[in-house]
């Protein structure tokens, strides 16, 4: 869709939550950044879904395309489910759209406008292939049913952290009941260079989950800067491999698995999250 014609999506709209932003994108005609509350929350390109612009983002691809690739998943008898707690500009929304036939999608947005505003505007694909669900993240996943997803992707953020309820052992517990056999728990941590978020992240997790991994760029795991840490948990060993971290390495922010023993020494001293 050209941009000529979008012209009227850009500016400022109040949300319930504050205030969003739509800005051009200048380096693609078809690309938009939403910002909420002054803060980049979405990046999306209107003609091309496969897009994914912010590193976090490209890391947890190829957890989708090796770890689960689209040919194990018919879209009729077998469709992949997926469960997104944040929804910004569903930017990993409509790339599962675009890449898995018929897949189920439920979206969870805490700010009612805001999530009219990206339907709206980011040409969402309509329920029930993907449905946006106004809600508090914290409180949806509970009243969830068992075994009915296979991926549940954890990115919400009030300001630069994510709320505490949603980091803490019971929430985690509750992902893995929703959780089917050989599901995956993605979520997006950003921690400053001490990595004290990120630790307890991490002694969380692996007082839940058996087998727990994250990804990150090599500066932000020595402690060198704020930035994003990918967490992977499962019950079931993760389907991935060498070729996953070869697309990590030559991903264009070149990015490192950490598993097994390293996410434990990780975790040493860190205390797991209660409530």
């Amino acid at each position: 869709m050209a941009r000529d014609t979008k012209d009227s999506m850009l500016g400022e709209f109040p949300i319930d939550t504050g205030t969003a932003i739509i800005e051009a994108d200048a380096y693609g005609a078809s690309r938009y950044i939403l910002k909420v509350n002054g803060v980049p929350s979405s990046h999306v390109d209107l003609e091309d879904p496969n897009y994914l612009d912010f590193e976090y983002m490209r890391w947890m691809e190829p957890v989708f395309t090796i770890g689960m690739p689209a040919e194990q998943f018919d879209g009729r008898a077998r469709k992949l489910r997926v469960l997104h707690l944040g929804g910004g500009g569903c930017s990993m929304a409509r790339w599962v759209a675009a890449n898995y036939e018929n897949a189920r999608q439920v979206v969870v947005e805490l700010d009612a406008k805001l999530a009219e505003l990206v339907r709206v505007h980011f040409e969402i694909p309509r329920a029930p292939l993907v449905r946006l669900r106004v809600g508090d993240a914290a409180q949806v996943l509970p009243t969830l049913s068992d075994a009915s997803r296979d991926v549940i992707i954890r990115d919400v953020f009030a300001g630069s952290t994510t709320p505490r309820e949603l980091t803490t052992v019971a929430y985690a517990r509750e992902a893995q009941r929703v959780l089917d056999a050989g599901g995956v728990y993605l979520m997006n941590c950003g921690d400053t260079a001490d990595l004290a978020g990120a630790k307890a992240e991490a002694a969380t997790l692996l007082e839940v989950f058996e087998h727990v991994a994250m990804i990150a760029d090599p500066p932000m795991l020595k402690g060198r800067r704020y930035g994003n840490i990918v967490f992977l948990a499962s019950d079931e060993p993760p389907k991935l491999g060498p070729a996953f971290e070869r697309s990590l390495r030559t991903a264009p922010l070149p990015a490192q698995l950490v598993a097994g023993d390293a996410v434990r020494r990780f975790a040493v001293g860190a205390t797991a999250i209660t409530d």
